[in-house]
């Protein structure tokens, strides 16, 4: 078990933090006709969307209760009411969002009381769902957010099986599939394939890679999110087959929907790896009573072979970690897995997986604790967000940027880690960064007996006229 390091200084220097108010917002962007409304300031919706915007490098649907001194002090219910009765009139959305920020949560707000006054104030907009999540920026990370804000949408919209008459396997092709914020759009793409090359119907929440995966289509501006799960699909959730669960941070929702329905799950820590993809692979086996695809044994074959050809690079190689507690437990393991050792892991929250990290200690801090250990234990690479590039700058190492956001480097957002697919590209990228550092090459030999200098005839003959011209 790693051991759990508190945070010990009183502010953050190159913070490492994502506010749980993004993970919330982004949650609810991966569901169809969907937008979040953020309860606070102008200023911290704008300055969310910049960072949405940036990372993924697409218009996003995100709104604000626009709080301002008077309503900071004297209440801002009517903020949250008013902008509620705007959206659903103009909008016609099939699911809004209402994440609270730390201002509203400082303020007081008590987002499920004002929920209820908008209801009786407009009983017009009833066929609309609208949940509120609780998620204030001074605690928690975008993944807590995430995961919260999942709970939350599973807590409103999805009805008990006994009340519908839902019951497991009715639906004997479909999977419900509940996936943590530390999985990209390309990764979803890739389970999504993985699922379906057994025959099976996944059914993604929140689908990421169907809202946000870049993608242009036929239609003209929306205000509302193109793409992901259809809000009316998770009222047939209960007719699943069963339900996989990715992340030991979805363990929450995953609990409230298998009381819920009852459907059978199955659990994951990650699907980074040889054998993470394996106990994957085997479960979609044993639920589909297919035979695996001769596809995914080859894949298979190519990252053994992926593993053979970087463990010169990659066996005992010192990585330094920095990312949500998902993220780390998931890339620790994986490194471990090829042989190389976590020498220095960071997070900015505290959560249960992070005793199961792969490493000896995991500090509860920011990017300056990063730097610190890395520089005193001799990392040779740094794995982080764009904020982690001017660290492994400063400390003259290599970087591989993971984990959000990304705005430095086109295509983060819809790279692929997961599956044997995934984890062999970021083995050869892990390794070719590596070897920048002269990892697994073998030097050229040079013999002590030869001198590194030896004169030619000429340039001995030109040394001898130019002695002769100075006498």
């Amino acid at each position: 078990m790693a051991e759990i390091l508190k945070r010990s200084k009183a502010l953050s220097v190159s913070p490492l933090k994502a506010s749980q108010s993004l993970g919330a917002a982004l949650a609810f962007l991966g569901f169809q006709r969907a937008i979040p409304m953020l309860h606070g300031s102008q200023g911290c919706t704008a300055f969310g969307k910049v960072f949405f915007v940036r990372h993924f490098r697409e218009p996003i649907p995100l709104q604000t209760s626009a709080m301002d001194q008077v309503s900071s002090i004297m209440g801002a219910d009517a903020n949250v009411v008013e902008g509620l009765n705007i959206l659903c009139s103009k909008s016609q959305p099939a699911l809004v969002g209402v994440p609270t920020t730390g201002l509203a949560e400082t303020q007081g707000a008590d987002i499920q009381r004002v929920l209820k006054q908008f209801r009786r104030q407009h009983p017009e907009h009833a066929a609309i769902p609208v949940v509120g999540v609780s998620t204030p920026d001074f605690s928690g990370c975008l993944e807590s957010g995430y995961a919260t804000a999942t709970r939350a949408i599973i807590d409103a919209l999805v009805p008990a099986a006994a009340a519908t008459g839902t019951f497991p396997g009715r639906r004997p092709r479909q999977v419900n599939v509940l996936v943590g914020s530390f999985l990209t759009p390309g990764d979803l793409e890739e389970l999504k394939e993985i699922i379906e090359s057994f025959g099976l119907r996944p059914l993604v929440l929140p689908d990421l890679s169907d809202s946000l995966d870049g993608h242009l289509t036929d239609s003209d501006f929306s205000p509302l999110t193109i793409g992901g799960t259809p809000v009316s699909e998770l009222a047939i959730l209960g007719n699943a087959m069963a339900t996989l669960v990715i992340g030991p941070s979805m363990v929450a929702a995953a609990d409230l929907l298998h009381r819920r329905t009852g459907v059978p799950e199955h659990r994951f820590e990650h699907l980074l790896g040889l054998d993470a993809v394996d106990a994957l692979v085997h479960t979609l086996h044993r639920i589909s009573g297919e035979p695996v695809p001769e596809r995914l044994e080859r894949q298979r074959a190519q990252l053994q072979d992926a593993m053979l050809d970087t463990h010169f690079m990659l066996g005992l190689s010192r990585i330094a970690l920095a990312g949500d507690p998902d993220l780390l437990n998931a890339l620790s393991h994986f490194l471990a897995g090829v042989g190389a050792e976590t020498v220095a892991a960071v997070a900015p929250a505290n959560a249960p997986v992070l005793a199961r990290v792969a490493a000896q200690q995991v500090k509860i801090g920011d990017l300056e604790d990063l730097e610190l250990r890395a520089r005193e234990v001799g990392a040779e690479l740094v794995i982080g967000n764009a904020h982690a590039v001017e660290t492994a700058r400063r400390l003259g190492l290599p970087i591989l940027r993971a984990g959000f956001p990304q705005y430095d480097l086109l295509g983060g957002y819809q790279r692929t880690w997961i599956g044997y697919r995934g984890s062999r590209h970021t083995l050869f990228e892990l390794a070719n960064l590596l070897l920048q550092l002269g990892r697994g090459e073998i030097p050229p030999y040079r013999s002590l007996y030869k001198p590194d200098y030896v004169e030619t005839a000429h340039e001995s003959g030109t040394a001898a006229q130019g002695a002769g011209r100075r006498h």
